[in-house]
Order: C-alpha cells, then structure tokens, then sequence
C-alpha cells in the first residue's frame, strides 16, 4: 500500500492554502510556486476538491481558492477521498474475495491497517499541520523490535 503523488500534493496544496489563505483567495499560481508542483495538476486537483465543496473558487482579478471551511475542520482524510485516493492495503479492493471467490487468510489484517490509516488521517486537520501537530492526540502505541531475536526456523511438517 502507498498514498500516491496524488493524494500527497493535494495534502501539500491544501496545507499551503491553509497557511498562506487567511488574507483573501490564494491562486494556484502561487501554491505551485511554494510548493513546487506543476499548475495544471493542481488544476486537476482542485477541481476535484472544489466539486467537494472543500475550497471555493473565486473568479476573476483577485481570484483564487479558499477553504471552504474552518482548517480545523478539514481533515486529511477529507483531503485524499476527495482526490479519489485509494488507500487500501487489500488485492481484493475490500471485497473479501482476494483468493478466488474467498477471502484471504490475510485479509483482516490489510483491512485492519486501511481502518488504522484512515483513522489517522481523519484525526489530522489541516490546523494540525498548520499548527505543526501531526501526532494524534490519543494514546499511539509503539511496537519495538528486538534485533538480537532470532528468526524462528522452519520446520518442516
């Protein structure tokens, strides 16, 4: 599984028009500039994202996009399903029928980590990486590993 440049620009665009909007409509000239992608894929993108009513396009001299709502109320999962960013970890695309006509034995696991991804975005706003919070604020725990275990080995049934 891997979040795709789409889904990656459209967070970094729409962080940057977070940061930099609070004073009027910001072009997509700008954002490109600052952020180094190409305009005519932030087209792309916001067109998407305006069809979603996450940021409001303003015409004309003076023109550029908004945010549609408060940043704190945005968040990066909104971001990367608008974009029609796929995150999922499954061959089957959710299905349950990734070994023919079954589900897998690995199935719930790939499903469990679509749900913990998602989850996560959806507990970053854009004010988070505004704010430079991109932690969640519940408690996240942490596997370690040990190095010096050794690998179990196959035994032959």
């Amino acid at each position: 599984m891997r979040l795709t440049t789409k889904g990656r620009f459209a967070v970094m665009a729409m962080a940057d028009l977070a940061l930099y909007g609070g004073c009027g409509p910001v072009t997509l000239s700008s954002i490109s500039e600052r952020q180094k992608i190409s305009q005519s894929y932030l087209e792309q993108l916001f067109g998407k994202l305006r069809k979603r009513n996450i940021v409001v396009a303003v015409r004309g001299p003076g023109g550029g996009y908004y945010l549609a709502r408060p940043s704190a109320q945005i968040s990066v999962a909104d971001i990367v399903v608008a974009v029609d960013e796929s995150v999922d970890a499954t061959r089957c695309g959710g299905k349950a029928n990734c070994h023919g006509e079954k589900q897998c034995i690995t199935h719930d696991l790939w499903m469990g980590l679509n749900e913990a991804l998602y989850g996560y975005m959806a507990g970053v706003s854009l004010q988070n990486l505004v704010d430079g919070a991109t932690k969640l604020k519940s408690e996240v725990k942490t596997v370690s590993i040990n190095k010096s275990m050794a690998k179990p080995a196959l035994v032959p049934m």
